[in-house]
């Protein structure tokens, strides 16, 4: 078993075609083919269903998959860390909608004053897309609102924020005295889309009353919703760093809900397998350091 073994199962994994993997891989079909043999032999299981011509994934191969994957980077990063023992190069990262608009960019200009040599590529996607991209070793660390669902992932809490009701200027549930959730139901919602973190946050809160919402918009675009709540389409829920300003302008306006409080935690993640270099530490601490001190997490 050598790390070619593991470099060639994982383009086979990632592209579930050994044709594919082949070409990529500069490697003929049948080389490929028997380097996949052998680790199977190795290991004395099956990484991969042949079927008419078509590879299905077993659940040894996914295990597999997730340990050689951390394998060959921290293999490749000590490569790099030898040549270069100051700068590991591209440090990836991502962050969720709310994140990415307040607390990264500070973040990031603070890193870089620090370790000016270090270079950040930056990815801002919902809080599924941005777990995907770390278990398949596309994304070094994300920081992500709300819950973290991938069991592959290690997680550590650094931040809260709070999620408001936000509505027109004028509408019927800014009189209501004691607004609760229910209250909410027959009103049109304009939420973000499936997979981010507001949409699941809100579509928890409403579940475990025993509610089910049903959007009329969906939007990757929170200045979209914004625009169309206070152009009187409906009514959403987004972070309060959002929507600080338009409610002081007056293009929007909130309301406290009496049975819940709208708040979740900010959560600093990597994969539990993923090497962590000197200067990925030096990134979440950072993150700490900044959410612990600045006034700006807290929108004032």
């Amino acid at each position: 078993m050598t790390m070619k073994h593991m470099k060639i199962f994982i383009q086979v994994y990632q592209m579930q075609n050994i044709t594919q993997a082949a070409e990529i891989l500069h490697m003929t079909q049948p080389a490929v083919s028997r380097a996949i043999q052998e680790i199977e032999r190795h290991y004395g299981v099956c990484l991969f269903e042949r079927m008419n011509r078509r590879l299905s994934i077993t659940e040894s191969g996914k295990q597999f998959y997730a340990q050689a994957l951390h394998i060959v980077e921290a293999f490749d990063n000590m490569e790099k860390g030898m040549q270069n023992w100051d700068t590991f190069g591209i440090l990836r990262i991502g962050s969720s909608v709310s994140i990415g608009n307040f607390l990264l960019p500070q973040i990031i200009s603070i890193y870089q004053n620090r370790y000016p040599d270090m270079r950040i590529q930056v990815n801002i996607a919902n809080g599924n897309t941005l777990q995907k991209l770390l278990r398949d070793n596309q994304m070094d660390i994300a920081l992500i609102e709300g819950s973290v669902e991938e069991i592959e992932l290690h997680a550590e809490s650094f931040n809260r924020d709070q999620l408001l009701l936000i509505t027109p200027p004028v509408h019927p549930l800014l009189s209501v005295k004691e607004l609760k959730l229910e209250d909410l139901i027959k009103y049109p919602m304009l939420l973000r889309e499936k997979g981010s973190g507001v949409r699941t946050y809100i579509d928890d809160a409403f579940s475990v009353r025993g509610l089910t919402i049903h959007p009329r918009w969906e939007s990757t675009s929170t200045q979209a919703i914004v625009k169309a709540v206070s152009l009187g389409i409906g009514i959403s829920f987004l972070p309060k760093l959002l929507v600080n300003k338009d409610i002081e302008n007056g293009l929007v306006k909130t309301h406290e809900i009496s049975d819940m409080k709208l708040s979740r935690q900010h959560f600093i993640v990597w994969h539990k397998n993923k090497y962590l270099t000197t200067a990925a530490k030096q990134f979440i601490e950072l993150c700490k350091e900044i959410t612990a001190s600045s006034s700006i997490i807290d929108g004032k």
